[in-house]
């Protein structure tokens, strides 16, 4: 059963890929709309399972920094950017706190983003937004996939209310919920209600509705924290059950407790 330490290390690991590939970037080596090498190779390179690989290409994926082409491959993308370091640096704090603060914390700061992007937000924002709730319905039959574009479509939110002192909090927010959410997302079981929540938080900011979009968002999020406390817990390979991280990341694959 897997322990905080092996939890630790899980993290290092794809910190150890998310590092390599920003140092290829900031260096030159790699350019904005070059393709990474191929998988095996890559992680042959960095001495790492091709299982941690993939997570820190996702995390930067869902951060900006990189964009999969599904039988393409992966390329920097053209408006990347280097992932925070003082985000980076406060991810590791997030663990700490339980998953109810966690919840708590982001209805203040995620219902107040939505309000603000319904005042400030632009139209190259609800592009943004628009195209990510597209992705969503799109990637139901991928759990990991649908992950990076409901964290890509809070990142927009934050961008479009204009305040990067919020931004850089909602970094360190969207870095830890994605984090532990791709290890549980396998167990969601309503990825279309989740998409279906989403489209009705980027119709209420498109419409410059900020009580509406606040009202959306903060529906969106309790519902997320109930159907995670009610997932099943994800197992291992050899059958045995994992350690529980109920509630503690992104609001994908949130589920409505049943009606009787």
């Amino acid at each position: 059963m897997p322990t905080e330490t092996n939890g630790a290390a899980d993290k290092q690991l794809t910190m150890k890929v998310v590092s390599h590939i920003q140092k290829l970037i900031e260096t030159g080596v790699l350019k904005a709309g070059n393709k990474i090498p191929p998988e095996r190779e890559f992680a042959t390179q960095l001495k790492i399972s091709r299982a941690s690989l993939r997570a820190g290409i996702g995390y930067l994926a869902a951060m900006g920094v990189l964009k999969v082409r599904h039988g393409v491959g992966t390329f920097v993308a053209e408006e990347a950017r280097a992932v925070d370091s003082f985000s980076m640096h406060l991810l590791s704090a997030f663990n700490g706190f339980k998953p109810k603060q966690m919840f708590e914390a982001r209805l203040v700061l995620e219902g107040g983003l939505a309000a603000m992007a319904a005042e400030r937000g632009g139209d190259l924002h609800f592009a943004l937004m628009a195209e990510e709730v597209t992705e969503m319905y799109a990637t139901f039959d991928d759990p990991q996939e649908y992950l990076i574009h409901d964290v890509r479509f809070h990142r927009a939110i934050a961008d479009a209310a204009g305040n990067p002192i919020l931004a850089v909090l909602m970094e360190t927010v969207v870095s830890a919920m994605y984090d532990d959410r791709r290890r549980t997302v396998e167990q969601s079981s309503d990825l279309r209600q989740s998409a279906d929540m989403h489209r009705t938080i980027y119709r209420a900011i498109r419409a410059r509705d900020a009580v509406a979009a606040r009202k959306a968002m903060e529906q969106h999020l309790r519902l997320a924290e109930s159907a995670q406390v009610s997932e099943p817990v994800p197992r291992t390979r050899n059958g045995r059950k994992r350690a529980s991280v109920k509630g503690s990341a992104t609001a994908a694959g949130e589920r409505k407790p049943r009606q009787h």
